[in-house]
């Protein structure tokens, strides 16, 4: 039996909207490659949490052969994988 779906909601602490985007990075260690998440978001709070999470991104401290892109915002699409998501150049400017 199939599971039900879930509602994912915005990581901000005081919205209680449901997560539209995801901000994620790259990440590969040279064997390894996945899309890493920092924070789902609605689309109100995108702004704010995206640059909060490339700040937060660019303090990060990578071992010898680890790359790590920068952030980059994608849109959720219920029952796509990491693979499958359209990444949106647009609103990250």
């Amino acid at each position: 039996m199939p599971m039900p779906p879930y509602r994912v909601g915005c990581y901000s602490p005081d919205c209680l909207e449901e997560a539209q985007f995801k901000i994620a990075s790259r990440w590969s260690d040279g064997v390894i490659r996945e899309l890493k998440t920092y924070a789902l978001s609605c689309e109100a709070c995108l702004q704010r949490i995206y640059t909060d999470t490339v700040e937060r991104s660019a303090r990060c401290r990578l071992t010898a052969g680890e790359t790590l892109e920068v952030p980059g915002i994608y849109r959720l699409i219920r029952g796509n994988r990491d693979r499958q998501l359209e990444r949106c150049p647009e609103l990250e400017k």
